[in-house]
């Protein structure tokens, strides 16, 4: 007679690391959503209280939130969340943290290499570290083409090309993956990030009568989006609206759309398109 094959609950557990604005929000109800068993640690100064942590740990106080995880049998971490400059009695390590920030040291050459030698180290302490957006496709655009009443014309599709392709340019050189081409280039992230960057190309195009151009924000080549993840949200919309631009392009699968319906509306009422594509 064949044993039932049991269901480990373990596999259904995870950490889920959370640092500032929504996005950590959806991911936990998503990841609850979908079965998921999911126990929040906060990063103090960054993390929304109203998100009721399970734990909030400073942001040198890993060896804390590791005991807490094993604890409980978990293994899986995923993080999610924005991270500004944070306060320097809030970096100070223990000795857990220290251990694992010497290692990270000897690894990293760049902000996408440090990613991976985090997820590295973290996995040489028998973590597995996990992309939220794989657990839970739905925070992103799972199908690729236009997602909104407007629809890119002619000369946005030239701008589109143009913009995907310095994209992956600065991308491949670890700049920055957000770009606004207008005929030619506008603006390129840099170490600002994408809101700043916005910010700029507004007040660079206040007095433009008429809307033209595109903001793009695509996927880094080689990038590791367990820890470095695109996003958007309804403040990218009224930003790119705001600087006379005509639409957004994002990657299928990997940017993640915090609020997807309230971005897709917000879209549409100010009259720009969103276009996902796949890679």
């Amino acid at each position: 007679m064949c044993k039932k094959k049991t269901e480990n609950k373990s596999d259904k557990k995870i950490a889920l690391i959370a640092g500032a604005l929504d996005l950590p929000f959806f991911t936990r109800d998503a990841l609850r959503r979908a079965g998921w068993d999911v126990f929040v640690i906060g990063l103090r100064g960054f993390v929304d209280m109203r998100l009721n942590p399970d734990m909030v740990i400073r942001l040198g106080g890993g060896g804390r939130a590791a005991r807490a995880v094993r604890r409980r049998g978990i293994r899986k971490l995923v993080f999610v969340g924005a991270l500004g400059h944070p306060n320097l009695s809030d970096v100070r390590p223990d000795f857990w943290s220290l251990r694992i920030l010497l290692k990270l040291l000897r690894h990293q050459r760049g902000y996408d290499s440090m990613a991976v030698a985090l997820n590295k180290v973290l996995e040489g302490q028998g973590f597995e570290i996990v992309a939220a957006q794989d657990l839970a496709p739905e925070l992103t655009f799972e199908t690729a083409g236009v997602q909104t009443r407007a629809q890119p014309s002619k000369s946005d599709t030239k701008n589109i090309e143009r913009a995907i392709d310095v994209s992956h340019t600065i991308g491949s050189a670890d700049i920055g993956a957000s770009v606004v081409v207008d005929s030619q280039v506008i603006a390129v992230e840099a170490a600002e990030g994408t809101a700043k960057m916005l910010s700029r190309v507004v007040d660079m195009r206040s007095a433009k009568r008429k809307s033209s151009g595109v903001f793009a924000k695509m996927t880094k080549p080689g990038q590791d989006l367990r820890i470095d993840i695109p996003a958007i949200g309804v403040d990218t919309v009224n930003a790119v609206a705001d600087a006379k631009l005509r639409g957004i392009v994002v990657n299928t699968k990997t940017c993640f759309v915090v609020n997807k319906p309230a971005v897709i509306s917000a879209a549409n009422e100010r009259g720009i398109f969103i276009l996902a594509m796949d890679e």
